[in-house]
């Protein structure tokens, strides 16, 4: 299943105040979780939730936006 990844307003202002090496490669990593979300993902350490529900919170499937735009 391919994955979209959906950036806040805050997050797309933050990104671009980088360096643009640092955009570059933050670019690069984000890409590789929206092939496979979970392939890249660690668990969260130090904490009761289970990373997969991180995962699930932050990254929608583009199917699921289609129905939200419908």
């Amino acid at each position: 299943m391919k994955y979209r990844l959906v950036y806040t307003h805050r997050a797309i202002r933050d990104i671009d105040a980088l360096d643009t090496s640092i955009k570059q490669r933050i670019g690069k990593t984000l890409l590789r979780y929206e092939s496979d979300p979970l392939q890249h993902a660690e668990p969260l350490k130090q904490s009761e939730r289970v990373h997969t529900d991180f995962v699930s919170a932050t990254i929608v499937s583009c199917s699921t936006l289609r129905e939200m735009r419908s």
